[in-house]
């Protein structure tokens, strides 16, 4: 930095012709690098009129103070060069600057700063301090800006609440930048009077309403970018006048309605984005009677119809992005005048039919997306000479037949996506397809019907960085080549018919392994654990993967993913498990043979999300320290040993969706919560096949808040704060049969309770879990009447109430459940008619059997007029009191008086004979029924599937 005179033969030196005096020193992008210090001979300069230092790397210095003593100083720029802290107050002292840039480093303003930069500047013309932290600067620190500024950016400044008023007497400005800042109130009315002002960028604030009217009036502009807000309302002839408009950005904001054919006035325009909005209908033809037009941007709003062959009037266009609406109908020919394209994105449509020819003459492409549409054939060899192409996804389409080889024509391809659609035969082999693209970086062929081995020409895509071959139908043993590929960092092989062991790795780049659903067998290689950046390791449904889980897998510290479920894995599970990794989501060790007591997996610095150790021989307790897991949200620990009472603590858990502890040997009531929050997001809770006893938890039910309000998102249960998103999966008795739910539904509620030893009545406030689809309260000991609140859960797809001790008559209200698939009433003491209709005219017997006093269809016991005891009334019906019909104390107080002359008189012939024999024999049939009715339970139950 201190050879400042070498640099006078260098270009970017003006000298005076007269004095000799440097007056000029420009050295933007002059690889400078170090700390510009207060002695430099720079400073030194003092008849310098302009300095450009941007775009150099001071390395995080400071601004020195020297800055000021170039009082000549009339344009300084030091923007882009990596200087921190703040803007030095002799900044000031340069009260001739006509041009400051200060933009791009790590600076800060503060408020006296600028006040005093804005006083002393009076000839300033142009200020650009984009980036600048200028948070604490309040909007009367404008006030004093210069008359004569034609240029003011302050870009990603910090700025807040309301755009300053003083702005407005700033009326020789041209240029105006105030993006992303956090400026709020609707459309600033402070520009009415900037009648030069062609230049305004208000986009990535908070700024709302609609855009005024008088905004026509700036017929000046040429750029108006307003994108990154909440503006709303319709575009109507706000723009008609803007006739000098060359760029117009609307996009990200709440506009609605379709757009005006008078838009076709801006003749000039050359750039226009209107994405993320809700704009709707067809786009007009006079749309396309813009001919300057070179990038225009519908994507992520509510079009539809068919592209007009006007399309082919914008000769100049380069990009196109119609994405995500709901365009129809085929590709029109009109793509072939639009050579000069290079962007085309068609995603997320409804188009259809072949790739058109015409796209066969965009030879400049090199951008490609039509994924997720309903294209279908093959692939046209055409667009394979698209040499300049690097980005060609077309994924999620119905493509068919092989890949050509033409394929490795296209040498810059970076990104190849093929994933989800039809295509067959072997993935090709040969140097002049998939192994001649050796820029790309990523390869996905995912969910297609592509069979035969891994070809070897992979090898040669040395910079691949994502690999994507899973959900086809690939054979042999993995090659050992993936292992070593030094640039790879993902593998997803999952689902298809991979055999043999896992080679050792040799490369240490991977981040991410998914082998799951294959036929692999042996032990985990240990180079595994050497994989030190690795996020996901998913090797889950193997079934020959055995051998016992190392403690030296709580090396990977960055691992976010850990499944190994479904395979033959033995011994203890790790104890480490539990603080190896702030970063571990999802640990699935689900349906192995591992033994032992559960972990301590819960430490207090966690991020478990999904927690699932089904299905192995675990013994014990439930660790108390599993609290520690506050975002948890999938805990599975079914099928077990599990000696236990009910974990009360899980309800300390505010973010469980589901608890499954099925198939243990928990025992005990269910005490009910200490808050009137837990469990409030719980969908699925399964305590089935336990020795719970006691009556059922009804201060549970009624903080079950998440299954009292239906959702109707079709989305999936899944953790996705990870690199990728990983979906959840339960196994679980779904309608009478043991299912494995690959994906769990966010809209599923399911509630069972089933095989456990519950006493009591069922509550009437489950009638308010209105979102259940599946509820079993089976085999347990349950009386007194089936609830007509059940009634009210309109979404129930299965019901199973059978082998308790219920009676009365099955509640009419029943009848109205219109989804309900599946009805098991059996073996308890219904009586009384059957409803009929709707839903239950789809029953078999077996929903009812075992009920002798039931009638009607589909049994063959017919019922005699006013037979069977209707259930008592419920509060969610409001019905009136048996009282009110005419049901007095009086008959309440005879039958209480029987009962206890009855019971007396028993006691005592019991007392003075021992065991009478009818007494004995009276008995024994009541035990012979229950002993029955136990038997049942293990019999195959149907639950009288709808047919």
């Amino acid at each position: 930095m201190e050879r400042w005179y070498r640099l006078l033969l260098l270009d970017g030196v003006t000298c005076n012709m007269k004095t000799g005096h440097v007056i000029g020193l420009d050295l933007g992008c002059s690889m400078l690098y170090g700390t510009l210090h207060s002695n430099s001979t720079l400073f030194f300069l003092h008849h310098l009129q302009k300095l450009d230092l941007s775009y150099n790397d001071f390395n995080g210095s400071v601004i020195s103070s020297s800055f000021g003593q170039l009082l000549h100083l009339t344009h300084l720029n030091l923007s882009a060069s990596n200087f921190a802290g703040q803007v030095p107050p002799e900044i000031s002292h340069l009260s001739r600057l006509a041009s400051l840039d200060l933009s791009e480093n790590n600076l800060m303003l503060e408020p006296i700063s600028f006040n005093k930069l804005a006083q002393n500047l009076t000839q300033l013309r142009e200020l650009y301090l984009s980036e600048v932290n200028m948070s604490l600067v309040g909007p009367r620190s404008f006030m004093n800006l210069s008359f004569f500024l034609t240029s003011l950016q302050l870009q990603y400044c910090g700025l807040q609440r309301e755009l300053p008023f003083s702005l407005r007497k700033l009326k020789q400005l041209e240029f105006l930048d105030l993006g992303y800042n956090n400026f709020i109130g609707p459309f600033p009315d402070v520009f009415a009077n900037h009648t030069r002002l062609a230049w305004l960028d208000l986009s990535g604030n908070s700024f709302q309403g609609h855009l005024p009217f008088s905004l026509g009036n700036q017929k000046q502009l040429s750029h108006l970018l307003l994108s990154g807000n909440n503006f709303t309302g319709q575009i109507l002839n706000q723009f008609s006048n803007l006739t000098q408009l060359i760029e117009l950005d609307l996009s990200d904001n709440k506009f609605d309605g379709k757009i005006l054919p008078s838009l076709e006035n801006l003749e000039k325009l050359d750039v226009l984005k209107l994405s993320s909005n809700d704009f709707t209908g067809e786009i007009p033809n006079s749309l396309f009677n813009i001919t300057q037009l070179t990038q225009l941007s519908l994507s992520n709003n509510k079009f539809y119809g068919q592209i007009s062959s006007s399309l082919g009037n914008l000769e100049k266009l380069f990009s196109l992005t119609l994405s995500s609406n709901s365009f129809t109908g085929e590709i029109p020919d009109a793509f072939f005048n639009l050579t000069l394209l290079r962007r085309l994105d068609l995603s997320n449509n409804r188009f259809d039919g072949q790739i058109s020819s015409s796209l066969g003459n965009l030879e400049e492409l090199y951008s490609l997306q039509l994924y997720f549409n309903n294209f279908s054939g093959e692939i046209p060899d055409r667009l394979f000479n698209f040499t300049q192409l690097y980005h060609l996804d077309l994924s999620n389409n119905r493509f068919d037949g092989q890949i050509s080889s033409s394929l490795g024509n296209l040498e810059k391809l970076d990104y190849l996506a093929l994933s989800f659609n039809n295509f067959t035969g072997e993935i090709p082999d040969i140097s002049s397809s998939l192994g001649n693209l050796e820029k790309l970086h990523c390869l996905a062929l995912s969910f297609n019907n592509f069979s035969g081995k891994i070809p070897n020409s992979l090898f040669n895509l040395t910079q691949l960085y994502w690999l994507y071959l899973s959900n086809n139908r690939l054979i042999g043993p993995i090659p050992s080549f993936l292992f070593s590929m030094p640039s790879l960092l993902l593998l997803s092989l999952h689902n298809n018919h991979f055999s043999g062991r896992i080679s050792p790795f040799l490369s240490n780049s991977l981040q991410y392994i998914d082998f799951s659903h294959n036929k692999l067998y042996g032990q985990i290689p240990p180079s595994v654990f050497k994989l030190q950046n690795l996020t996901a390791l998913m090797l889950s449904s193997n079934d020959k993967l055995t051998g016992n889980i190392s403690s030296v897998i709580c090396k990977l510290k960055s691992l976010a993913i850990l499944d190994l479920s479904n395979n033959n894995f033995s011994g203890f599970i790790p104890q480490c498990l539990g603080n190896f990794s702030d970063n571990l989501s999802v640990l699935n060790l689900g349906v192995n043979n591992f033994q032992g007591n559960i972990p301590s997996v819960c430490s207090e610095r966690n991020n478990l999300r999904y927690l699932n150790f089904n299905g192995n021989q675990l013994k014990g307790v439930i660790p108390p320290s599993v609290i520690n897991c506050v975002n948890i949200e999938f805990l599975d620990l079914g099928n077990n040993m599990i000696d236990d009472t009910f974990p009360s603590f899980l309800e300390m858990l505010p973010n469980l969706e589901v608890i499954i502890l099925r198939s243990n040997k928990l025992h005990g009531s269910l005490k009910g919560p200490t808050a009137n929050d837990s469990f409030s997001k719980l969908k699925i809770f399964d305590l089935s096949n336990n020795s719970l006893s006691g009556p059922l938890p009804t201060e549970y039910f009624n903080n079950f808040k998440a299954m009292m309000s239906v959702d109707h998102y079709m989305d999936y249960m899944m953790a996705t704060n990870l690199s990728t998103s990983y979906v959840y999966s339960v196994t679980m008795t779904w309608k009478g049969l043991e299912i494995e739910f690959t994906k769990i539904q966010i809209a599923l509620a399911i509630l069972d309770l089933s095989c456990n030893k519950f006493t009591g009545k069922i509550p009437e406030s489950l009638g308010k879990l209105k979102s259940l689809k599946q509820l079993n309260l089976s085999h347990n000991n349950l009386i007194g009447y089936i609830q007509p609140s059940l009634g009210n859960l309109t979404n129930l797809e299965s019901l199973d109430l059978s082998s308790n001790m219920l009676a009365g008559r099955i509640p009419q209200q029943l009848v109205d459940l219109t989804f309900l698939a599946v009805l098991n009433l059996s073996y308890n003491q219904l009586e009384g008619s059957i409803p009929q209709g709707k839903q239950f005219s789809t029953f078999e017997h077996d929903s009812y059997e075992g009920n002798l006093r039931l009638c009607g269809l589909p049994l063959k016991v017919k019922c005699n007029n006013g037979e069977g005891q209707q259930p008592p009334p419920s509060n969610f019906e409001k019905e009136e009191s048996m009282f009110e019909e005419g049901f007095g104390w009086k008959a309440v107080a005879m039958g209480y008086g029987c009962g206890f002359v009855f019971g007396v008189s028993m006691g005592y012939v019991v007392f003075r004979t021992r065991k009478p024999a009818w007494f004995v024999k009276m008995v024994e049939h009541g035990g012979h029924q229950n002993t029955k009715r136990l038997r049942r339970k293990n019999a195959p139950k149907n639950g009288g599937r709808r047919h």
